[in-house]
């Protein structure tokens, strides 16, 4: 018997089965795309080779109006989801790894990023807006069904606790050295995310007393406005990867800045660890990863042998996610 054309019912579209995974930093936005369900770790203990997919990446957003970072990473999604023939309405969840700080909104989420807002420390920090936050939250929840917001450090924590250096461990940390300075905590087994969101911003803690460090947030001599990629340039005139080859390539002054940046570094994870009691802390960020077996040895010097019986036994350990680590860090969001 032939079937009324007419009556015949038309196939279902499949149910929502993407997660896009959005990692937003103070110098790039990358969104990529994961199926739900492969979330799981490979059998050698590291990530899948194909959990993410479709990555598009773009030049962090700070110019125009203040939502223009939500409406990059919109069209981002958008490209990403077309790329694999994919929609808005197929999207399960959205999770976002972001620098912060994080401040609460009546529409959800908005970030305050030193590196991102140029409204926090004004026009002497260069930033080309006026912006003292950027919606997040709002815009996204307004598309799609679920969206999760997490600090990138803690992001990446979480990441490299599922799938990366850190596996195993119930009291340890994960500290980027990039753009600006991260960090996500982990204590008895218990990420700390504080009222707002906001635990880890260690890169806020002060150090020193020098006063040439302004820090995107307006901090004049904290850790981020001494150490961070951004610092270094605007402090010693050479971005960070040119000033770290000519340390390593044997060049007095540079090696002598280098040290100086260990010495902050290093009592910045010193503080983190008498603090916490921490197995391990986990780096990674563009300014560490590049020259880590360089860098890991002077911080590990302002750390060993002080206070044994609390620094004692605690590693100092490169990502085991290596570059990928922000990618990551949006995938555990989302997962």
């Amino acid at each position: 018997m032939t079937a009324n054309p007419m009556t015949e019912s038309k196939p279902s579209r499949q149910p929502a089965s993407w997660r896009v995974c959005v990692d937003i930093g103070g110098t790039k936005v990358a969104v990529s795309l994961m199926r739900d369900g492969l979330d799981a770790p490979s059998a050698g203990g590291g990530p899948a080779p194909d959990l993410l997919l479709a990555r598009h990446s773009e030049p962090t957003a700070k110019t125009g109006a203040p939502d223009a970072l939500a409406q990059q990473v919109l069209r981002l999604t958008d490209s990403a989801l077309a790329s694999v023939g994919a929609e808005r309405c197929d999207v399960l969840a959205v999770g976002v790894s972001s620098c912060g700080p994080f401040v609460l909104t009546a529409d959800g989420i908005a970030l305050a990023a030193p590196n991102i807002c140029g409204g926090l420390a004004g026009p002497a920090r260069g930033l080309p807006n006026d912006w003292t936050h950027a919606p997040l939250e709002g815009p996204l929840r307004a598309v799609f069904p679920q969206v999760r917001v997490v600090n990138d450090a803690i992001g990446a924590l979480q990441a490299e606790r599922r799938w990366g250096a850190l596996q195993g461990l119930d009291h340890c940390a994960y500290l980027t050295w990039s753009t600006g300075i991260g960090v996500g905590l982990c204590v008895d087994g218990v990420v700390l995310r504080g009222k707002h969101g906001n635990a880890g911003h260690a890169g806020h803690m002060f150090v020193s007393d020098n006063a040439d460090a302004l820090c995107g947030c307006g901090n004049v001599g904290d850790l981020e406005g001494l150490v961070a990629g951004n610092a270094i340039e605007r402090r010693f005139g050479r971005e960070a990867a040119v000033l770290l080859q000519a340390a390593r390539d044997g060049e007095a002054q540079a090696l002598a800045v280098v040290d100086a940046l260990c010495r902050d570094m290093g009592r910045a994870l010193y503080n983190l660890i008498v603090t916490l009691d921490l197995q391990a802390i986990s780096l990674g960020g563009s300014v560490f990863w590049h020259h880590h077996e360089f860098l890991l040895p002077r911080l590990a010097a302002h750390i060993d042998g002080k206070l044994p019986s609390l620094t004692q036994g605690c590693r100092l350990l490169p990502a085991g996610l290596g570059q990928r680590v922000g990618d990551f860090a949006a995938a555990a969001v989302a997962a």
